[in-house]
C-alpha cells in the first residue's frame, strides 16, 4: 500500500496561484486578439441596407447623412449611435439596426402615419397613428385634408382616441368634424366642417359619446322643424344636464331642446 503523501499547504497555493496566472495571460491574449481583430480594415462598415418604410425618405440620402456619423468597425460600432441617426431623420419613427457579418449595416425603418395636424396655426405639428406628436414639413403630408386637434402637452393620445370614438357619430349626418379640442380644464371642443361649433363638455370618452349620439339622434328632427337641414347647425351647447341649447343659421331664436332618454 503506497503512502500518502501530503502537499503542503504553500505548495497547494502557489500551484493554484501559478493556474490562475496562466489564465489571466490567456485572457489577456484572447482579449488583445479579439481587439487586434476587431480593428481590421476587412470589418470597416462597407455598407448599409435600408429597408421598411421610406414614402418620404429617400434610402441613398439616409445613408449619405448617417454614414459620416459612424464609428468603428463591424464590431465595435454603437449600434444605439446609429439608430438614433437615423430616428433623427424627419418622419422616421423607427429604426431597427443589425449587423450583417462581415462589414454591413442592416436598418429596419418604420415612419410616421400621420392622421391629425396638432396645435395651433402658429406652431402646427403632426400626429402619428400612436397619438405621438412628430415634426416634419407638413406640406409632404399625403392626405389631401387632415383633422386638427389640440390639447395640453402629454394628452395628445388621449384627444386621437376620443376623435375616433366621434368622427363617425358626426360622419352619419354627413358633418365632417374638422377640429377637436381639449382645454385644460379637461373640456371638449369640436367644430365641424361647415363651420359648427359644439360644446361637448367634461367626461369620459363613454360620456362624451353617450352625450353625442344623443344630441345627433335628435339633430335632424329639431332642424327640420325650423325648415333648416343639420348642415345649417351653427352651434350646440350639449353642457346642461337635462338637454342641449342649439342654434342654426337664419333662425334668429335658440331654442333649448330636451334630449331624448
Amino acid at each position: 500500500m503506497n503512502p500518502v503523501v501530503h502537499v503542503p499547504v504553500d505548495v497547494k497555493l502557489m500551484n493554484l496561484t501559478a493556474v490562475a496566472l496562466a489564465l489571466v495571460f490567456v485572457l489577456l491574449g484572447a482579449v488583445a486578439a479579439a481587439r487586434a481583430l476587431a480593428r481590421l480594415s476587412a470589418f470597416d462598415i462597407r455598407a448599409i441596407t435600408v429597408t421598411g418604410q421610406v414614402a418620404h425618405n429617400n434610402a441613398l440620402t439616409l445613408r449619405a447623412n448617417v454614414a459620416p456619423r459612424l464609428s468603428g468597425t463591424f464590431f465595435s460600432v454603437d449600434l444605439a449611435r446609429v439608430r438614433a441617426a437615423f430616428e433623427a431623420a424627419p418622419w422616421v419613427r423607427r429604426a431597427v439596426v443589425r449587423r450583417d457579418f462581415p462589414n454591413r449595416l442592416r436598418v429596419d425603418l418604420q415612419e410616421h402615419q400621420a392622421v391629425a395636424y396638432w396645435g395651433t396655426d402658429a406652431e402646427v405639428r403632426l400626429l402619428n397613428s400612436f397619438g405621438e406628436v412628430f415634426e416634419a414639413n407638413v406640406g409632404e403630408v399625403e392626405q389631401d385634408a387632415l383633422p386638427r386637434l389640440f390639447g395640453p402637452d402629454g394628452q395628445s393620445a388621449e384627444v386621437l382616441a376620443m376623435y375616433r370614438a366621434l368622427d363617425p357619430l358626426f360622419d352619419q349626418l354627413e358633418l365632417p368634424l374638422d377640429q377637436l379640442d381639449l382645454s385644460g380644464g379637461g373640456s371638449w371642443r369640436v367644430r365641424l366642417d361647415t363651420g359648427a361649433a359644439v360644446e361637448l363638455g367634461r367626461g369620459s370618452v363613454d360620456e362624451i359619446v353617450a352625450r353625442t349620439r344623443r344630441f345627433l339622434s335628435t339633430l335632424t328632427q329639431v332642424a327640420s322643424r325650423y325648415g333648416r337641414h343639420v348642415q345649417s347647425l351653427e352651434s350646440a351647447d350639449l353642457r346642461h344636464e337635462s338637454g342641449y341649447a342649439i342654434r342654426l343659421r337664419g333662425v334668429s331664436t335658440a331654442p333649448r331642446v330636451v334630449s331624448k332618454k
